[in-house]
């Protein structure tokens, strides 16, 4: 299987605008998450997607594979199938790696591409919740899926209700697992599901992955023990440098 790992890297954030450039130890943000993702040797290439030539020219500076897309993507997902189609090879799968996730774990990656096998069509990861908060948080997406570990159902509430148990006890009387943003995709099938129009479940709960599961597409999950870490304000970054 050929695997083209993409970061999507977009400068325009509301809450934290030219992130992918902030420096964190001495590097951008863009480069920490490159160099982890290039130790995944699952990864036939790893590319960085951007709409801004500055994040273009970082790339440069560490040498680092990088490909211009439009500033109007609504998704990274998206961004990924422009990536793809400015690319000369043929790849089986892509995978979209978060582009503010600097300390992303390669392991993870290769996590996920243990699952492409040429029938699966799209993957992502989940992570056992331990915490009642994170149950709790709508920021933090729960996933449900079934024996074959195939996903059922996205969402930022709480999956499944547990009705015989007090709901502090939820997280330890039952498996919960919070979805990893990490995803893979067949490429026939990434070029399909960017021409599918916005679906009434995503609308409901800004999850873009739930108009894939309404229009038919399976998405197969695997667990993983890793902890992601991502930056989505200036707030987090402080909380990074700490664990940096």
């Amino acid at each position: 299987m050929k695997i083209l790992g993409i970061i999507p890297a977009r400068y325009a954030s509301t809450r934290f605008p030219a992130k992918p450039l902030t420096d964190i130890g001495g590097k951008t943000m863009i480069q920490r998450v490159y160099e982890q993702a290039t130790k995944c040797k699952a990864l036939d290439k790893v590319l960085v997607a951007t709409d801004h030539i500055e994040i273009a020219k970082a790339v440069k500076s560490f040498e680092g594979n990088v490909t211009m897309t439009s500033d109007h993507h609504q998704s990274g997902t998206d961004r990924c199938y422009e990536a793809l189609s400015n690319q000369d090879k043929v790849y089986d799968y892509v995978v979209n790696i978060q582009g503010d996730e600097p300390f992303i774990n390669p392991k993870q990656i290769a996590e996920l591409t243990h699952l492409l096998d040429g029938n699966t069509q799209l993957a992502t990861l989940a992570k056992l919740i331990d915490k009642e908060d994170d149950l709790f948080s709508s920021n933090v997406v729960k996933a449900i899926f079934d024996k074959n570990q195939k996903a059922i159902y996205f969402s930022r509430s709480p999956i499944p209700f547990n009705r015989n148990n007090e709901k502090s006890q939820w997280h330890k009387a039952d498996n919960y697992y919070k979805h990893i943003g990490i995803y893979a995709y067949r490429t026939d099938i990434l070029e399909k599901i960017t021409k599918l129009p916005v679906s009434r479940l995503e609308k409901a709960e800004s999850l873009e992955q739930l108009r894939w599961i309404e229009n038919g597409f399976s998405i197969k999950i695997a667990t993983t023990e890793y902890q992601s870490i991502g930056i989505d304000t200036p707030e987090d970054l402080e909380k990074v440098k700490d664990f940096y």
